[in-house]
């Protein structure tokens, strides 16, 4: 007898918390995906301290945004620019396979 839709669909959304969390954990606050070794980074970007970064509007970064001078780009999650490279993507825990 398989599992009930409903059991599945919370195996499945604590499934995909999880890999949030991982996702999360690995990131170094580095800032390069954002802009920061570049000169001209996101304008929600502030400097967090020990070389680490934080998003001002972390919880809506997806979506278009302007950087600092002015430029517009569209924020996207790392995953899907992982094949790209950017400015300090040697720093980026993700470009070092850490979750690939």
């Amino acid at each position: 007898m398989s599992p009930s839709p409903g059991k599945e669909y919370r195996r499945y959304k604590k499934f995909q918390k999880e890999q949030e969390e991982k996702w999360e954990a690995a990131c170094k606050r580095c800032g390069a995906c954002c802009g920061a070794v570049e000169g001209d980074p996101c304008d929600y970007l502030e400097y967090a301290g020990e070389g680490e970064y934080k998003c001002r509007d972390y919880a809506n970064r997806f979506g278009r945004h302007h950087s600092r001078g002015g430029q517009k780009f569209r924020c996207v999650p790392v995953r899907e620019i992982l094949h790209k490279s950017w400015a300090g993507d040697k720093n980026c825990a993700y470009k070092q396979g850490v979750l690939l």
